[in-house]
C-alpha cells in the first residue's frame, strides 16, 4: 500500500513546504505522550515503509495538511442496532481498500485512509465507529482524525471506552465521532483542536457540529438537509432496518457531486452483535464477516468524473 500510495501521499504533505510539518522528533513524542500502546506498530509500519524520516513524520499523522470530507452516518437502536454512514469525497483521493489487521491482539475491520488510519470500522469485540467532517475551520496541533479511529479499535472495547480515548487525544481538525457497541450503547463525539470535546447521545450526524459555523462549507455540503432526511429516516424506519439503509442510496442523502469532491463513494452498515459488514453502491453490494474476511475486490464506475474508474479492495 505504502508503495502503490507513497508519492501521492507524499505531495500532499509536502503542499504547504517541509517546514510546515513538525519533525519527525516532534511527531515521536506526541505519539509517545498520547497513544504509546500503538509505538510498536508506528515502529514497524516506518521500517515497512524503508524507515525514511519524511515516511515517518507522515505516518505519525501528526499536525497533517487540512483537509475536508462530507458524510452522513446514524446508529439505528433496534433489535440488532447498526451504525450506517455514507462517505462523501473525492473518487480520486480515496485509497479504494477495506484492510483486515490484528496488529496488537485484536482484529479490526475498516476502511483505510492515510495508510494505517481508518475512516470507519468494527473490531471483534462489537465496537463500530465513523467519521465525519465538523464544518469548523479551526486547524491545530493534533492528530489527523483517522489515527484517532485506529487507536480505538485497537484498544478500546465499548462505546465509554472509545468515549474517554477520543477526549483526551488532540485532533487536529474538527470530526463527529459516532460510536456505537455491541451493547446497543450509543454516542457522537465533537472533537475540536480548539475547544473541548462535546458528548452527545446523538444517533444522527452529518457535517456541522451544534452550530453551522462555517456557512459555505454547510450549503455545498447540504448538511442541514441531509440532517433533516437522516432524522426522518429513522422515525419513518425504526422498525426497518433495511429500508433505513437503502435510504443512504438516495438524495439527499446520496450525492453525485463528484467534481466538487462531495460524492458519495460508499455506504456502509456495521452490525456490532454479529461482526458482520455491507458495504453498498445504488446497483451493487458487498458482504463481509470480521471472522470470516476473505479478500476480493469490486470495480465501480462513478457517473460524472471523468477517469474515475475506482477498484475497491
Amino acid at each position: 500500500m505504502f508503495g502503490y500510495h507513497w508519492q501521492a501521499y507524499r505531495r500532499w504533505f509536502l503542499s504547504e513546504g517541509a517546514g510546515a510539518r513538525p519533525l519527525y522528533l516532534s511527531s515521536l513524542k506526541a505519539l509517545e505522550r498520547h497513544m504509546p500502546e500503538l509505538l510498536p506498530t508506528y515502529e514497524r509500519l516506518v521500517e515497512l515503509a524503508g524507515g525514511g524520516d519524511l515516511a515517518a513524520r507522515f505516518l505519525s499523522l501528526y499536525c497533517p495538511p487540512a483537509y475536508l470530507r462530507g458524510c452522513s452516518q446514524a446508529v439505528w437502536s433496534g433489535s440488532p442496532p447498526l451504525l450506517v454512514r455514507n462517505y462523501d469525497y473525492s473518487p480520486r483521493l480515496f485509497e479504494g481498500t477495506i484492510l483486515k489487521t490484528r496488529w496488537n491482539g485484536r482484529s479490526v475491520v475498516g476502511t483505510s485512509d492515510c495508510l494505517w488510519g481508518l475512516l470507519d470500522g468494527i473490531n471483534e469485540d462489537g465496537l463500530a465507529v465513523s467519521l465525519s467532517f465538523g464544518g469548523r475551520r479551526a486547524v491545530g496541533e493534533g492528530f489527523g482524525v483517522p489515527l484517532l479511529l485506529r487507536y480505538v479499535l485497537e484498544f478500546c472495547t465499548s462505546t465509554d471506552e472509545a468515549v474517554a480515548a477520543l477526549s483526551r487525544i488532540p485532533t487536529h481538525m474538527s470530526y463527529n465521532v459516532t460510536i456505537l457497541d455491541a451493547l446497543g450503547h450509543y454516542r457522537t463525539v465533537f472533537i475540536a483542536p480548539d475547544r473541548p470535546p462535546v458528548i452527545q447521545e446523538l444517533a444522527v450526524t452529518t457535517n456541522h457540529q451544534e452550530d453551522i459555523e462555517w456557512h459555505q462549507h454547510a450549503s455545498a455540503s447540504a448538511t442541514l438537509e441531509r440532517e433533516r432526511a437522516l432524522q426522518r429516516h429513522l422515525e419513518h424506519y425504526r422498525d426497518d432496518a433495511y429500508r433505513l439503509i437503502r435510504a443512504f442510496l438516495r438524495p439527499p442523502l446520496h450525492s453525485t457531486a463528484y467534481r466538487r469532491g462531495f460524492g458519495t463513494l460508499y455506504t456502509v452498515a456495521y452490525r456490532p452483535q454479529s461482526l458482520e459488514i455491507e458495504y453498498l453502491w445504488p446497483h451493487d453490494s458487498w458482504r463481509l464477516s470480521l471472522h470470516g474476511f476473505t479478500e476480493g475486490e469490486r470495480t465501480l464506475n462513478y457517473p460524472m468524473v471523468p477517469d474515475s474508474l475506482e477498484i475497491l479492495h
